[in-house]
């Protein structure tokens, strides 16, 4: 029964049968009007005819009903078209009422559709986003330490102090996995224990304190051995040792890596934080592993320096011997001047307010008087004699077989070389003078540290003195 109504109803029709049903109905009103016209101007010659007005009556009813169905569908189709021009303005969130199953509810339920798939993908290009944003903090993060590195790497081919290049290299490191502090433990020649030499972040100033002995667990478990360390919620380690950890470092998590020298342990780089249920990286670990090996290069590099520096005898600006050579041979001399019961002299020089010389003449110039007063000491003296530049305005002189008052007549006329040699300079911050302090072996001492320290307590009394002299005690 209900199937026989919805046939007849005109909501199950398509809009093509509701605007046919509303083009036939309209179409019956100007049947009817010609009707009504007959009727009133035609038929009343002949009588009223009741049938005729009844008609009359049915096809305005009609007409109306085909109107109203007209309007019901477009008043539709304007609601869809009203919200789709909103949708399309970008407010996706709108859904469509479908009230019946024609053409326009099926238009209004693609549009849902529609919207529906461009919310989910709108979410999903969100994600995307988040992602996308995440990746790229982590390649700038990636790109700002392997600048670094590069820095670090610039830094030991530029042959930069190593005490700088070890700061450098640790501020760096702290720029892993969101650390809060990074330190270097290093073990020096001929010692066991590891000392912290460089740090950085939170809690510098006690890290600066800390040292590892061979009597802790420690030192024996973890920073001794020949492979890296992790503390995190990941890697856990024996509840004594992570207590250890927790007393010495004053942080939950830690990464650290040895680093070798002729296949020792010579140094550990470490970075820890505090930050809760955290775990290192790959990543993290091959990172600091980079910085580990930088580290290990300047640490080598540093070592040659040393050793180039103890083989090499002569200053480079003036051509004399430097202090290294000047030391040693001073104790060959003592030693062969005792076994012969010889004496032998030793003279420190200092050049008066040469640093007034320098900051008024400028540096070029001051190396030119270096160079000029390294000539003049040197033609002082005999081929036994030894000179050299012991500081940066200081030379000593090694006198074998001279005592005190045979040394005091070199270093006067070595005195007066230079106050002449200087004197006519027009500027009188170009006038340079010498003052000069005599000890000799084995009245003031017999190790050459004696002499030397005896000599230059005497050069303070020829400078307190009013300087350009030679005070032997």
């Amino acid at each position: 029964m209900d199937k026989k109504i919805d046939r007849f109803s005109l909501n199950s029709r398509t809009i093509k049968q509701k605007l046919m049903v509303a083009f036939q109905l309209m179409s019956i009103l100007p049947f009817l009007v010609c009707v009504y016209l007959v009727s009133n101007y035609i038929l009343p010659k002949f009588g009223l005819k009741v049938d005729i007005v009844v008609s009359l009556v049915v096809s305005i009813f009609v007409a109306l009903v085909g109107l109203l169905v007209i309007k019901e569908v477009f008043d539709r189709l304007t609601s869809v078209a009203t919200q789709a021009k909103s949708i399309a303005a970008g407010d996706i969130n709108r859904k469509l009422e479908v009230e019946h199953g024609d053409e326009v509810g099926e238009l209004g339920n693609v549009l849902n559709q529609l919207t529906q798939r461009i919310r989910g993908n709108m979410d999903e290009l969100k994600r995307y986003s988040e992602k996308t944003t995440e990746i790229n903090l982590e390649i700038q993060k990636k790109i700002i330490i392997l600048s670094n590195l590069m820095q670090v790497s610039s830094l030991i081919s530029q042959g930069a102090k190593f005490e700088d290049i070890l700061k450098i290299a640790i501020e760096k490191s702290r720029l892993l996995a969101n650390s809060e502090t990074a330190f270097l433990l290093f073990k020096k020649e001929n010692e066991e224990s590891f000392r912290v030499m460089v740090s950085d972040g939170a809690k510098a100033d006690y890290l600066n304190t800390l040292e590892f002995g061979p009597k802790e667990d420690i030192y024996n478990k973890g920073l001794n051995l020949n492979k890296l360390l992790i503390l995190d919620k990941q890697n856990l380690l024996s509840d004594n040792l992570t207590l250890d950890f927790l007393a010495k470092f004053q942080m939950k998590n830690c990464l650290t890596m040895p680093i070798f020298l002729r296949k020792r342990v010579k140094a550990v780089l470490g970075i820890a934080n505090n930050r809760e249920n955290f775990s290192y990286s790959r990543d993290d670990i091959e990172l600091l592993e980079i910085f580990s090996k930088q580290i290990a290069i300047a640490i080598e590099n540093d070592i040659l320096a040393h050793r180039v520096e103890s083989l090499e005898i002569k200053d480079l600006l003036t051509g004399l011997y430097n202090k290294a050579f000047i030391t040693s041979r001073l104790q060959e001399e003592i030693k062969r001047a005792i076994v012969y019961q010889r004496p032998c002299a030793f003279v420190v020089f200092d050049i008066d307010n040469f640093k007034n010389y320098r900051e008024k003449l400028g540096l070029i110039n001051a190396e030119a008087a270096l160079k000029k007063i390294a000539i003049l000491v040197k033609d002082s003296i005999t081929e036994v004699d030894r000179v050299g530049r012991t500081d940066a305005d200081e030379f000593s002189l090694i006198l074998p077989e001279r005592n005190k008052r045979q040394a005091l007549e070199v270093a006067e006329e070595i005195r007066k070389k230079v106050q002449s040699s200087f004197s006519q300079a027009q500027d009188i911050n170009g006038c340079l003078t010498f003052s000069a302090g005599v000890s000799e072996n084995p009245l003031d001492g017999v190790q050459a540290e004696q002499l030397i320290t005896k000599a230059r307590e005497l050069l303070k009394k020829a400078k307190a003195n009013g300087k350009n002299q030679v005070v032997v005690f």
